[in-house]
């Protein structure tokens, strides 16, 4: 049955305008990006059957031009509108933190995430602060596994000099969703740490982005 024949409480559009995004389901915020569906199935059938092919939305915002036009009623168009959404979101969440003083945490976690979370490997990044603790700037420095090997404690004192940062917040994901910091991740948070101190820069945090809103070095007494 085609949604526009459906009772008008459970239309995706009309759910959204009467109780707001926060109570429709993935596949119903899908839904209203696609628009159509195709034949035999509604565009929350197909909205379904991509979040089921993908392994959900991280899946779905992840995948390359090539995968994501490979399923049917996909295309470059929807790929090109899907691309724009994303980075339409992060800038959005970039010019939030654009705040006189970075103070409020949950902010800091929902742009890390947007910048990361989507990410197939592991991305170093690092926000730069100033001594009102302003964002300066956002970076990513390194990818691949994180290790002593992997991330560079010189480059980081540079790129702090460089920018005249007094403070910095570092973060990366894990691929596999388990936000939960491993030794490693540890380790070179504390080397990372020492190295700064001799330049009198300070490290805030460590967020570690998975599932859910992400781990806090500082928050669990590892920093």
């Amino acid at each position: 049955m085609p949604i526009t024949q459906w009772p008008e409480e459970e239309r995706p559009r009309e759910k959204l305008l009467q109780r707001g995004p926060r109570a429709l389901t993935d596949a119903e915020l899908l839904a209203i990006f696609l628009r159509t569906g195709v034949a035999g199935r509604s565009a929350v059938d197909l909205a379904r059957d991509l979040l089921q092919a993908f392994g959900g939305l991280r899946g779905l915002f992840s995948a390359n031009q090539k995968q994501f036009c490979a399923h049917k009623g996909l295309g470059l168009a929807k790929f090109a509108q899907l691309q724009a959404v994303l980075e339409m979101s992060q800038r959005y969440l970039a010019e939030t933190m654009q705040r006189p003083s970075l103070t409020d945490s949950q902010a800091v976690r929902a742009f890390l995430k947007s910048q990361l979370y989507h990410r197939p490997d592991e991305v170093f990044a690092c926000l730069f602060l100033d001594q009102r603790h302003r964002v300066l700037r956002y970076e990513e420095l390194f990818q691949g596994t994180l290790d002593g090997a992997s991330v560079h404690p010189r480059a980081v004192v540079r790129r702090a000099l460089e920018i005249n940062a007094a403070a910095l917040i570092f973060a990366h994901n894990h691929p596999s969703g388990v936000a939960e910091p491993s030794q490693a991740d540890i380790r070179i948070t504390h080397r990372l740490k020492e190295a700064l101190a001799l330049i009198e820069v300070r490290v805030l945090d460590h967020v570690i982005i998975g599932e859910g809103e992400g781990v806090s070095l500082a928050e669990r007494g590892l920093l």
